[in-house]
């Protein structure tokens, strides 16, 4: 257990309007700090006022991107207790990121005692209304000075919250996807598995092309082929085809989501054959002209689910579910937030609270 020494401000911020909040504008009164140095490991866990880092302006982390970094939410709960939705999904993640990055693991009760610990001394920021919630971004960076090609002998852990609005603030939307076949996210042997940095910059050039038409998200195919179907900007995604539900397999060049896993062992429960393969675009517009796709919806942390009405491929166009949320998607959409915000019985026993608000 880390022995963390908790250093609280004295100077609170002003608690923004709850029902104006947005996504990672305003952030807590606190965070938590934790460092890395080589044959010593990670040392001085700490909860201190939220500030700026001072880093030299040859920290390796600016060079070379050697950072990786997670996202969950803390939830207000009906009977008022702040929980967490499997934040030990999150912790074994970001080991894996570490791993491929060359950075040194955090052990996933400290990474979980981290999180909670912040998370109960900035719980007045656990927003109250309904879907609203407090983001939480665990990152490490390296901090090494000097400039070359190579691991970093010293790391900073940081947690930092952010109280979040209801991503649906006006009822579940279903959006237009573009799907991207001259630019890639990942391909095999790389990061595609991992939550760096270096992913989501690569895939800015292709979103601002896509959003300049008018479409929510990208939907990247492979990095070999361009040929099948991985992952969406910012969520994993699934198909649901002649009663079958198909998702693309996380075997290196997709993010092994959370909420995407959750939804799986859920539809499995249910009764439903859940296919994790590659599958071709073609197939998937072909089955849109058919008739035969049913549902697409992606899933990931900020929205849970969010259902797709329209894919765009090279011009070709197929539209879903007559532009609404299909069964399935809602249903998924129901039990994964109804949990989440303690409104129906947690009877996967995904649920982990920290404390009473």
């Amino acid at each position: 257990m880390l022995d963390i020494k908790i250093t609280k401000t004295t100077a609170p911020k002003e608690k923004p309007d709850e029902s104006k909040l947005g996504f990672g504008k305003v952030f807590t009164d606190h965070m938590f700090v934790m460092d890395y140095t080589e044959g010593q490991g990670w040392h001085d866990a700490r909860v201190v006022p939220y500030a700026s880092f001072l880093l030299d302006p040859a920290t390796v982390v600016f060079h070379y991107a050697q950072e990786v970094f997670e996202g969950l939410k803390a939830y207000r709960s009906t009977d008022n207790t702040i929980q967490l939705f499997r934040p030990d999904c999150n912790a074994k993640r970001m080991q894996d990121s570490c791993d491929r990055l060359c950075i040194p693991r955090i052990p996933v009760e400290d990474f979980i005692q981290a999180v909670k610990t912040l998370v109960e001394v900035d719980k007045d920021w656990v927003p109250h209304v309904e879907g609203a919630t407090l983001y939480i971004r665990p990152f490490v960076f390296a901090n090494d000075v000097g400039l070359g090609v190579h691991a970093s002998k010293h790391y900073i852990f940081c947690i930092i919250c952010s109280p979040s609005g209801a991503y649906y603030a006006e009822g579940i939307n279903p959006v237009r996807i573009y799907v991207e076949d001259e630019y890639i996210r990942a391909a095999p042997g790389l990061t595609g598995f991992t939550k760096c940095g270096g992913n989501y910059a690569a895939s800015i050039k292709a979103g601002d092309l896509a959003a300049e038409q008018g479409f929510a998200q990208v939907l990247w195919l492979d990095g070999v082929e361009r040929k099948y179907v991985e992952e969406v900007g910012s969520m994993n995604i699934l198909f649901k085809i002649d009663g079958k539900i198909y998702t693309a397999p996380c075997t290196g060049t997709v993010l092994p989501g959370v909420t995407r896993r959750s939804c799986i062992e859920l539809l499995k429960d249910w009764g439903y054959d859940v296919v994790e393969e590659h599958l071709a675009i073609a197939d998937i517009m072909q089955a849109g002209h058919d008739g035969k796709l049913e549902e697409v919806f992606g899933t990931g942390t900020a929205a849970v689910v969010s259902p797709v009405k329209e894919l765009d491929w090279k011009g070709d166009k197929i539209f879903i579910s007559e532009g609404k949320i299909g069964p399935v998607t809602q249903r998924l959409y129901d039990t994964m937030t109804g949990m989440q915000w303690g409104r129906i019985a947690d009877t996967k026993g995904w649920i982990d609270p920290i404390c009473k608000g």
